[in-house]
């Protein structure tokens, strides 16, 4: 999957935790993405199998979407840790950069991050 399939995954699953229900508008505000643009990820993002959408619009992952946007959500959230933990910036530059990490980052890498949190997490 692309970075962005996996934005918008990720961004889905944030939006029904937050919200419950979740269409295509709340991903482009949420985004800053254009109504066109999410209409095409959607229906990319449909096609292979990641996400349905209902009579009324209304966006829900499958069950492997989910797996999906929980797997980049845990990157991103350890990043985000691991980059306030060693790195000393903010939790805004934090979140921006582990964005960006998320995506290119392997498998033994985000390991080893998640055994350092592990380690070295104050109690």
């Amino acid at each position: 999957m692309h970075e962005s399939g996996e934005d918008y995954i990720e961004t889905i699953y944030l939006l029904k935790k937050k919200k419950g229900v979740v269409r295509s508008i709340d991903v482009a505000n949420e985004l800053g993405f254009s109504r066109p643009s999410v209409s095409r990820a959607v229906g990319l993002l449909k096609d292979q199998g990641l996400l349905t959408m209902d009579d009324t619009g209304e966006l829900n992952l499958t069950d492997e979407g989910l797996k999906t946007a929980k797997k980049v959500y845990e990157k991103h959230t350890n990043l985000t840790t691991f980059l306030m933990m060693t790195a000393g910036v903010d939790a805004e530059i934090a979140e921006t950069d582990a964005c960006r990490i998320e995506h290119i980052i392997s498998p033994q890498t985000f390991k080893g991050i998640k055994k350092y949190i592990k380690e070295h997490k104050e109690d």
